[in-house]
């Protein structure tokens, strides 16, 4: 009789009683007809389609799948690849959604997803206090007095913090659903108030530490789901830009420890390795470099990386170890060239307690604009000073780099270039080429070196190198 039954509800719906695998979402979006609609979802501050679905007469169709999309914030796209509404996938990947393009962005309802219609409720709850902000701050502008002015920033305040209101209810309410999550991952951290700061004094120190040391609260480095959202890689961005030291310590420390929470995530520590290996492979800020060949050495090199294409290796393999002859603080790789004459003339036969390494090709036009610029200073500043520039031919011909050191007067520089020999001897040898060892993918290209040898600074323009110049003379002759 038991096995009986539990054949009969198998065959007639009793399936349901038991998890389904894969998802079903059935979507009517009218008035579209006999036409592709898609679903699509955010990655980091990307956007690609999950799945697409060919609306019937009816303006009905259902996206399916055997295996479960991953959780986060997706969005259906209509026939013109136009972004129509969001929607959260996670746990209840089987329901259905109906709207009325031409009522948007009211009169979607969704069935079946306590999810979505929440985040539905949410949604008209944000657009209403957007159109009220968004008419407050053109109000302000155009704010006749301070009374006025003070009345508008109140009312703005106010809606900020009914919307945080509304976030906090849903918090409480359904502290286990995926729009909690989502609320509590976006949150920022408010900084107590100047009576609550050390001695009862606004301390500007404190604040910062307050905020740097809360902002990551409510954010789980391994739930996956947020790297399927609009605001997490902007939350990640800001986090770098403004609250961690630009060194490279500073950066490591903080990349390792959120690389580590997230290991149990594979999604999560992907997401992560590829946003800092792609941020910090060509830095902002000179000297970050050292990070990209940190993860290299740690991460990749050790196979850790199983992700990444065989094709994006060698070339992350390549730029490592281009990058590791020459971080700052390095001696540099000595120059074994010869001058225009054809005598020997190395790098570090060079006596000087700073030395420019200029690295440029005279058929190059930002060379030829940089050049003599970079000698112009020479003549009028650094020379003086002591300063040596050690100007390497990188490519161009020799006829062309002579008649243009003439034309130009370049005089008092160190002109060299590496012979052709010397440039085949190294190939067979199989040894790195000046090139690879100094990282010349494009000229000019500019270095500072100090009476060692030691890299101070590199990659800089020509008014950026002229500052450090300065300073780096101006604290030498203080002592």
């Amino acid at each position: 009789m038991k096995q009986f039954l539990l054949i009969t509800l198998l065959a007639f719906g009793g399936h349901q009683l038991f998890a389904q695998p894969g998802y079903a979402i059935s979507v009517t979006l009218k008035p579209y007809k006999n036409t592709w609609v898609y679903l699509g979802y955010h990655y980091g501050a990307k956007k690609a389609l999950a799945d697409s679905v060919k609306l019937d007469i009816n303006s009905h169709g259902v996206f399916t799948g055997k295996q479960a999309l991953p959780g986060g914030i997706y969005f259906l796209v209509s026939p013109r690849k136009e972004i129509l509404f969001e929607l959260l996938i996670d746990k209840q990947q089987r329901f259905s959604m109906s709207a009325d393009t031409l009522k948007l962005p009211s009169g979607i309802v969704f069935t079946g997803s306590a999810d979505n219609a929440m985040f539905q409720q949410y949604t008209k709850f944000a657009n209403y206090t957007g159109m009220a902000a968004n008419k407050a701050n053109k109000d302000l502008s155009i704010a006749k007095n301070g009374q006025d002015s003070a009345a508008i920033n109140s009312w703005m305040k106010t809606l900020g913090n009914q919307l945080q209101h509304y976030r906090d209810s849903i918090n409480k309410k359904y502290p286990s659903s995926y729009l909690s999550a989502l609320f509590k991952a976006m949150k920022d951290p408010e900084v107590p108030p100047t009576s609550k700061h050390p001695g009862g004094k606004y301390d500007s120190n404190y604040a910062y530490q307050y905020y740097k040391s809360h902002y990551w609260e409510g954010v789980s480095f391994d739930d996956e789901r947020l790297v399927r959202t609009p605001f997490f890689e902007p939350k990640l961005e800001r986090y770098y830009r403004d609250l961690v030291a630009p060194n490279p310590d500073s950066i490591i420390k903080e990349v390792d420890y959120m690389l580590l929470y997230s290991r149990t995530s594979k999604e999560m520590y992907k997401f992560l390795m590829v946003h800092f290996v792609q941020k910090y492979v060509n830095p902002e800020f000179m000297g970050q470099d050292a990070v990209f060949v940190h993860l290299f050495e740690k991460y990749v090199n050790a196979g850790k990386t199983d992700f990444f294409t065989e094709q994006y290796k060698e070339f992350m393999t390549k730029r490592a170890y281009s990058l590791m002859a020459n971080l700052i603080g390095q001696p540099a790789a000595n120059l074994d060239m010869v001058d225009t004459t054809g005598k020997p003339d190395p790098l570090y036969g060079i006596k000087s307690d700073l030395v420019v390494v200029c690295f440029w090709d005279p058929t190059c036009s930002h060379c030829k604009e940089t050049v003599p610029r970079l000698d112009s200073i020479y003549r009028a500043k650094w020379k003086a000073e002591g300063v040596k520039i050690y100007g390497v031919m990188t490519d161009g011909g020799k006829d062309t780099w002579t008649q243009f050191i003439r034309e130009h007067k370049l005089e008092g520089w160190n002109h060299v270039y590496q012979l052709p020999s010397k440039e085949a001897e190294e190939s067979a040898a199989g040894k790195p080429s000046y090139k690879q060892l100094y990282d010349v993918y494009q000229t000019p290209l500019l270095y500072l070196l100090d009476k060692d040898k030691r890299i101070v600074a590199k990659k800089l323009s020509l008014e950026q190198l002229n500052e450090v110049i300065t300073l780096k003379i101006k604290k030498s002759t203080s002592h």
